[in-house]
């Protein structure tokens, strides 16, 4: 059913259309207001004497690629109550209409609102110029500010975390609410005692979730007494992974007497891995020389002084924490040996030759790779097998003793088997984690206070050790179904909008679009 189109659907509600003409690119439209009547703003009373009239002029939604502006008839009333303070008073409109001394109407407003939240300033404005709707970068930003409205949601679990105003220099936390999914706010930087006011004057919160570092924890602790901290899960995994690998490193020296690879033979390395070997006695000499000066009793300051390295080094060296391992650098012909021993088995041993063969396969590399490579094999030939073995890293080995034995290729079999021979400490620290990710996984906490115990007798006992501390932390985190990972997902967009606004915006203007585009 086709109706009639009237003018005055076109403008804002509560407008009658007077007249309408074209003023250069823009329309501009006469309305004055439906009612025949104003209410006071002071004292309420309703009011039909009109003192006067005066016109303003307000843009509104864009029309057939052109601006509109409304040209309001306004009235001034008078006020007929003989207790009021206020004689003449100018008539408002209706609410969500056209604020009173507002340039924009309110329809218009929520669009600019918008358009700042998703794009922010200059690129706001282009759009918007694009739009036909005329406004500045900083009209923009100032909308923005001026609509932001703070979650009034009564919070009860929320997350917390720190994010980088610039990494390694400046740094600030952001707050969200778990059950709504949403920003909450966000601190000027993560010192515990701005979390810790923040905290306390929300004493609505009953669970903190948050990583394992101590500073939330302590402010939680300091604000909320009563509330239940929940350790983020994906950390305390993480965690267990990294002091395992910590643990191997500990033991690269059993592990490389165990495979064999403890004596290195410097006719058999490359140009590059003699350098690498040469830096690596000079280290393991300057290891040994602070050592013997500390086992006779000398203090750090003087082993200091005496061998001219750092405070820090000496501690390290002193305290066990300084492991030096030296291995054979990873070529580019590693996806290329197999085919490069066949055709050595054949007979083929001209490098030239090899080179200009595996070109043809695809390889990148110059000659002087293959040829370093044959006389390698060479000398190998001639050379102990034993000293041919190499070492892989620490990481490569934690990384196949905690993979499935069928995804394993022979010599890493073979390798692991005799790691786990002979290094059963590391076989022992591989299982307590194990243990440790399976309660999480199963959200069983009852074996926790035993698993402690273990590990606290084993490689990872420090891992043991932060645990312990943060026992109930991390016991929250096994049953509860609350973690910190809601608020580390706040962190891409958080840093999209930060970066939008090319560092120029304050944390209020960030929180603004941060919470306004939710």
């Amino acid at each position: 059913m086709q109706q009639a189109l009237h003018r005055s659907s076109l403008v804002p509600r509560g407008f009658v259309v007077e007249s309408a003409y074209y003023e250069g690119d823009k329309a501009i439209v006469v309305v004055r207001a439906s009612g025949s009547f104003g209410l006071c703003p002071s004292c309420g009373t309703a009011s039909r004497r009109v003192h006067s009239r005066y016109r303003r002029r307000v843009t509104d939604l864009p029309l057939s690629g052109r601006i509109v502006q409304l040209l309001v008839i306004a009235r001034r009333f008078r006020c007929d109550a003989v207790i009021c303070s206020r004689q003449i008073f100018t008539e408002r409109f209706a609410e969500g209409v056209l604020a009173p001394s507002a340039r924009r109407t309110a329809r218009l407003d929520t669009i600019v609102h918008h358009l700042g939240l998703a794009l922010g300033g200059r690129p706001a404005a282009g759009f918007a110029k694009r739009l036909m709707v005329p406004v500045s970068r900083d009209t923009l930003l100032r909308v923005v500010r001026r609509q932001s409205r703070p979650p009034t949601d009564p919070l009860r679990v929320i997350g917390i975390d720190d994010w980088a105003w610039r990494r390694n220099h400046r740094y600030a936390s952001i707050v969200c609410n778990l059950e709504r999914r949403r920003v909450a706010t966000l601190l000027p930087d993560r010192e515990p005692a701005t979390a810790q006011a923040w905290l306390a004057a929300h004493p609505t919160i009953a669970i903190v979730a948050r990583d394992r570092g101590g500073g939330y924890g302590e402010a939680a602790a300091k604000a909320l007494p009563h509330a239940v901290q929940v350790a983020d899960r994906w950390h305390l995994m993480e965690n267990a992974s990294r002091a395992f690998l910590e643990a191997v490193r500990k033991s690269m020296r059993q592990i490389r007497t165990v495979i064999g690879a403890t004596t290195i033979d410097p006719k058999l390395l490359t140009a590059a891995e003699r350098l690498q070997y040469e830096g690596y006695l000079r280290r393991e000499e300057t290891n040994a020389a602070i050592l013997a000066l500390s086992k006779n009793g000398i203090p750090i300051k003087q082993i200091m002084r005496q061998t001219g390295h750092s405070r820090k080094l000496v501690r390290q060296v002193v305290r066990g924490e300084r492991h030096d391992v030296f291995r054979t650098r990873q070529s580019s012909l590693d996806l290329y040996l197999p085919w490069l021993d066949e055709q050595w088995a054949s007979g083929c041993r001209n490098g030239a030759e090899l080179w200009r063969r595996l070109k043809g396969r695809g390889f990148r590399g110059s000659l002087r790779v293959i040829s370093e490579w044959a006389t390698r094999r060479r000398r190998a030939e001639r050379a102990d097998t034993q000293n041919l073995q190499r070492i892989p890293s620490a990481r490569t080995i934690a990384r196949l003793m905690i993979i499935g034995r069928d995804l394993l290729t022979k010599a890493e079999t073979v390798t692991i088997t005799a790691i786990e021979a002979g290094v059963p400490t590391l076989v022992e620290a591989r299982e307590i984690i194990a243990e440790f990710h399976l309660m999480i996984r199963r959200k069983t906490e009852a074996g926790l206070t035993t698993w402690i115990e273990r590990a606290r007798a084993s490689l990872v006992a420090s891992f043991a050790s932060g645990v312990a501390r943060d026992e109930a932390a991390v016991r929250a985190a096994i049953t509860l179904p609350w973690s910190n990972g809601q608020t580390e997902g706040q962190n891409p967009p958080l840093k999209l909008v930060k970066r939008q606004m090319y560092g120029r915006g304050k944390l209020d203007l960030l929180q603004a679009r941060l919470i306004g585009a939710e």
